[in-house]
């Protein structure tokens, strides 16, 4: 295959010979059906199959061997799970990077589907299945028009992006270093909007999340005796419903920040008072003062409950992930192929949301693009994002996979 096609016309009996320019987008209705069968399975096996943050063996192991099967280049890896894979046109252009989160949730499912997860106590409760099976699919998809294409593309496969540690370990462990890129692309998959509808904006378009710890110490004793002073079950249980309360009023272009908690681990026996508790939650913002000005008032929160109880309470921070933050240029060149690819109508610059993900960490280092692709079921009956029953159509993968490959080929032209 060559990377202009030929076109013949006749006029008047007399030949015209006009070469153009090959047009990935022309074949790529083909290309989708000849893939989606395969990234269905994947999706289903993986679903079946899910690993949380840093345990995707099993997850890493099929990216793999996919990826050999189809002729890409192994690359420079730095975690023990995940995967990167190259592939070289030898032509002039630039360098995508295609980025896809692996892991699954500790989430028991509770859907009945022929494909639920059949190890208990984990789930793809976020659609990351959705992420990998559409990013291998892409891989299929340019691999087998690697002739006509321009330029490079990486394929990530990131580990544990629901840890918020994932994406700074390969970044920390050398792979841009490694694998240098011009661009970074990514998707996620939402159960709030249908199947066909893609969206974006430019500039931040996803909090920054914040981990955070508080640890209480008290007396503890019998349950016979138990009092409110020094009583750590008493101390959590008030906190826990307050620390929303650090983000009242903050928000940014009309989506409000966020701070709940999440765990809350108290006791081992029902006439036992417990001598310590620990409660961990996550904190949302959009800029470094809102962040300032909400751990103050978490601190002032922890401080009135370490008063009235008589406990000793301690707040710590576990880390956190920036902003997701889309760089304008390559916001408007991958808003055009989205447009061409879903179509005006299904298309939408949309508010930030309050939501964090760690592909923030590349697109401070990489100019890129994050969006969202529509993924309800036709029923309504999805769920929300990390609950037992949430759920995605398969129909959102031939979407992902079109509208990022679709971008990266347009993106490694220049």
């Amino acid at each position: 295959m060559h990377q202009l096609g030929l076109r013949v016309s006749l006029k008047e009996s007399w030949p015209t010979l006009n070469f153009v320019a090959y047009d990935f987008f022309d074949e790529l209705p083909a290309l989708l059906d000849s893939a989606n069968d395969n990234m269905v399975d994947i999706r289903h096996d993986l679903h079946q199959h899910p690993e949380t943050s840093w345990e995707e063996v099993r997850t890493t192991n099929l990216i793999r061997e996919r990826l050999a099967a189809l002729d890409w280049v192994e690359a420079f890896c730095p975690t023990p799970t995940g995967a990167v894979a190259t592939l070289d046109t030898g032509k002039p252009g630039k360098t995508v990077l295609i980025r896809a989160d692996i892991d699954g949730l500790p989430v028991t499912e509770e859907r009945d589907f022929s494909y639920a997860s059949k190890t208990e106590g984990a789930m793809h409760a976020c659609g990351h299945d959705i992420h990998t099976a559409a990013l291998l699919g892409i891989a299929e998809l340019l691999g087998s028009r690697r002739d006509d294409l321009v330029g490079k593309f990486v394929v990530l496969f990131q580990p544990a992006e629901e840890g918020l540690g994932g994406a700074k370990a390969m970044i920390d462990g050398g792979v841009l270093e490694q694998n240098h890129v011009d661009a970074a692309i990514g998707i996620h998959v939402t159960s709030l909007a249908p199947v066909g509808f893609v969206a974006t904006r430019p500039g931040a378009i996803m909090s920054e999340a914040t981990g955070f710890t508080v640890q209480f110490r008290g007396k503890g004793g019998h349950g016979a005796m138990a009092s409110a002073d020094g009583n750590v079950v008493l101390a959590i249980s008030h906190l826990a419903p307050l620390v929303g309360g650090a983000v009242e009023g903050l928000s940014y272009e009309g989506t409000n920040c966020a701070c709940s908690a999440g765990v809350l681990q108290a006791g081992t026996a029902k006439n036992v008072v417990p001598r310590t508790a620990i409660l961990r939650g996550t904190l949302r913002t959009f800029d470094a003062d809102q962040k300032r000005q909400a751990w103050r008032r978490l601190e002032a929160l922890v401080d009135e409950t370490s008063r009235a109880f008589g406990v000793t309470c301690e707040l710590q921070e576990d880390g956190s992930t920036p902003v997701v933050n889309n760089d304008p240029r390559i916001t408007e060149l991958v808003e055009a192929s989205a447009k061409r690819f879903v179509g005006e109508a299904n298309y939408m610059r949309i508010p930030p949301a309050s939501p964090s993900d760690d592909m923030s960490e590349f697109l401070e280092r990489v100019p890129g693009c994050y969006l969202f692709v529509g993924g309800a079921l036709a029923d309504g009956s999805s769920g929300m994002h990390h609950s037992p029953d949430f759920a995605v159509d398969d129909g959102a993968l031939r979407v992902a996979a079109g509208l990022l490959a679709s971008a990266a080929v347009d993106l490694a032209k220049g």
